[in-house]
C-alpha cells in the first residue's frame, strides 16, 4: 500500500510545482497551452493504450463499454454542476468569462480539480495489485497533465485576489486526497473481479477523456493556437512509447 501512497502523492504533487510556478514566475500563455496540449496528448494515450486496451482484454467489453459510458457521463453531470457554481474556468490563466464570485468561484476550482484528481489517482494505485510495479505511463500522464492544471489555475485564483497560502492550502488539499485515492484504489481494488476492475479502469478512462476534451484542450487551444494539434499529437505519441518500454 506504501508504494501506492507514494506513486499517488508523486503524481498530485504536479500541481503545486505548477502553483508555485504560477506564484514566483511569470509564465507565458502560449508555453502553458503548449504544454497542457502535450499533457492532453499524453493523458488521452494512456486511458486508451493502459486502461480501456486492458479492461477489454482483461474484463471484456461489456463492463468497458458501461464503465466508460457512466465515467464520462457522471464526470459530464458533475463539470456541468461545477461551472454552473462558478467553477467553469478552473484550468484558465484568464477567466474573464466566468461567473460567480471570488468566493465561491474558488471552492468550485477546488471541487472540479478533485473531480480530475480522483479516478486518476485511483488506477495508478491499481496499477500495483498486479505486484509488476506501477504504471510508469499513468504516472507521467497525471504529472504532466497536473503541472498546467495548477499552474493555470493558480493564476485565476491571484485574478480573484486569493492569497499566497490560502492558494498553496487548496492545493495541498488536492495532493492528499490524490494519494488517499491511489491508496483506496490500491487497498479496494486487490481482491477485485476482473469484471470490476476493468469497469473501474474504464470508468476512470471515460472520465479523463472527458476531462481533457471539455476543460484541458479548449483552454490549450485558446492560449497557444494551431500548434497545439501538433503537441498533443507528440504527447499521444510519447504514450506509445511509454506503454512499449
Amino acid at each position: 500500500m506504501w508504494n501506492a501512497v507514494l506513486w499517488g502523492a508523486i503524481s498530485g504533487s504536479a500541481v503545486l510545482i505548477g502553483a508555485a510556478l504560477a506564484l514566483f514566475l511569470a509564465i507565458p500563455k502560449k508555453l502553458i497551452g503548449f504544454i497542457m496540449a502535450f499533457g492532453t496528448g499524453v493523458l488521452i494515450g494512456a486511458a486508451a493504450y493502459e486502461l480501456l486496451d486492458d479492461s477489454a482484454n482483461n474484463g471484456g467489453l461489456t463492463p468497458t463499454i458501461i464503465g466508460f459510458m457512466a465515467g464520462a457521463g457522471v464526470f459530464t453531470l458533475f463539470d456541468w454542476y461545477i461551472s454552473r457554481k462558478g467553477g467553469a474556468g478552473r484550468k484558465r490563466s484568464s477567466r474573464s468569462g466566468t461567473t460567480g464570485t471570488s468566493g465561491g468561484s474558488g471552492l468550485a476550482i477546488f471541487a472540479g480539480t478533485v473531480l480530475d484528481a480522483i479516478p486518476e489517482s485511483i488506477m495508478i494505485g491499481a496499477s500495483l495489485i498486479s505486484g509488476q510495479g506501477v504504471s510508469l505511463l499513468l504516472v507521467i500522464a497525471i504529472f504532466i497533465s497536473n503541472i498546467p492544471e495548477g499552474l493555470s489555475s493558480t493564476a485565476g485564483l491571484k485574478q480573484d485576489g486569493y492569497p499566497k497560502g490560502r492558494i498553496m492550502l487548496l492545493w495541498l488539499g488536492v495532493l492528499v486526497i490524490s494519494t488517499l485515492a491511489s491508496a483506496g484504489g490500491y487497498v479496494f481494488l486487490d481482491h477485485a473481479s476482473g469484471f470490476t476492475t476493468a469497469l473501474i479502469a474504464s470508468f476512470a478512462g471515460g472520465g479523463i477523456i472527458s476531462m481533457v476534451s471539455s476543460s484541458m484542450m479548449p483552454e490549450a487551444y485558446e492560449e497557444g493556437g494551431p500548434l497545439i494539434g501538433l503537441m498533443a499529437a507528440l504527447g499521444m505519441l510519447c504514450s506509445l512509447i511509454l506503454d512499449h518500454l
